[in-house]
């Protein structure tokens, strides 16, 4: 069990984590936070025409035949999720600006490649699971911004405002789009190549995620949150959580869904991306809340992680148990 548990945190997970530490001893200011700001958004806009360039079109074709499943991950993702945001957010002792984050949080799209790892892992599904994660990603770079604007201006957040809507067309949609239409000629280069894709990835996350914590530090984020908040947060986060996995279980029951398509629910509809909500939350909001914001994103991925992977080996043994008796 102490294996399986160390085993999740892999190095991306670590270079989070250092990241964090980095930005609070050494925050970027003055023209190297302008210079560090800059070369961020172009690795969002790198990353996004890579994701772009890496869809494949068949996917999304064969994708659309199993429609039910698909409905039933977007309704968890954009739905259920949001309800349970908005829910939590009103319970007692919560700081109001990581309450935004963690309402930011269940706005956001699936993630993709855990998702579809975790599947794999599992037995379940994984063709679906790649159609599913790769709908979610696609219509969040739209919905999530909508969300925000309906949700968090209403709860008494900042809102999206023109610039920030601009900022999303022209650093993460007009770049994807470019990328899938250019899919023809450099599709296989980037296939062929997913190690470049993988460290532009993690490399523009871990540079917003510099810039935003080094923001907050300047603006004094470790003043104004304390240890019990992250203690409180961390619960909340297992809280949400634990409310996904069981609702989407039951959603696959109730839609008497396979045993490989329930594992697709359960996995693409219960996570969260932060490969999305880093970019999205440094377009959305000031750079002095980004940090904020990003806690709550930060903390429920990586406990998502843990939980999933054990999730996932659970279901896979299961599985493998049920073959056996078959073949027996």
């Amino acid at each position: 069990m102490i294996q399986r548990l160390f085993s999740v945190f892999e190095p991306f997970i670590l270079s989070l984590l250092a990241t964090v530490a980095l930005a609070t001893i050494l925050p970027a200011r003055g023209a190297f936070a302008t210079f560090a700001g800059y070369l961020a958004d172009a690795g969002i806009v790198l990353l996004f025409f890579l994701h772009g360039a890496k869809l494949s079109r068949e996917a999304i074709w064969t994708g659309l035949r199993n429609w039910p499943l698909h409905l039933a991950v977007l309704a968890s993702t954009f739905l259920l999720f949001p309800l349970l945001g908005l829910g939590m957010i009103r319970l007692p002792g919560i700081d109001p600006s990581l309450a935004m984050g963690i309402l930011f949080l269940t706005l956001l799209p699936s993630t993709v490649q855990s998702s579809i790892a975790f599947t794999a892992i599992a037995r379940g599904n994984v063709a679906a699971a790649i159609c599913s994660a790769s709908f979610s990603n696609l219509l969040g770079i739209l919905v999530t911004p909508a969300l925000v604007a309906l949700l968090m201006k209403v709860e008494g957040g900042a809102g999206v405002s023109l610039a920030s809507i601009e900022g999303i067309l022209l650093q993460l949609l007009a770049p994807f789009v470019a990328g899938h239409l250019l899919r023809p000629w450099i599709g296989g280069f980037v296939g062929r190549h997913k190690g470049v894709l993988t460290l532009v990835d993690r490399g523009s996350i871990l540079l917003v995620v510099y810039t935003a914590f080094g923001a907050a530090v300047v603006e004094g984020l470790w003043t104004r949150v304390s240890p019990g908040d992250l203690g409180r947060l961390f619960l909340l986060c297992l809280l949400l959580l634990g409310l996904i996995l069981a609702a989407t279980y039951m959603i696959a029951r109730l839609m008497r869904l396979s045993p490989e398509d329930a594992i697709v629910l359960q996995f693409c509809g219960s996570k969260k991306s932060l490969a999305s909500g880093v970019p999205m939350a440094g377009v959305l909001f000031p750079a002095a809340q980004v940090g904020v914001i990003l806690l709550p994103v930060m903390l429920f991925h990586q406990i998502q992680l843990i939980a999933c992977a054990m999730l996932a080996r659970h279901y896979g043994e299961q599985a493998e148990a049920r073959g056996r008796g078959e073949e027996a």
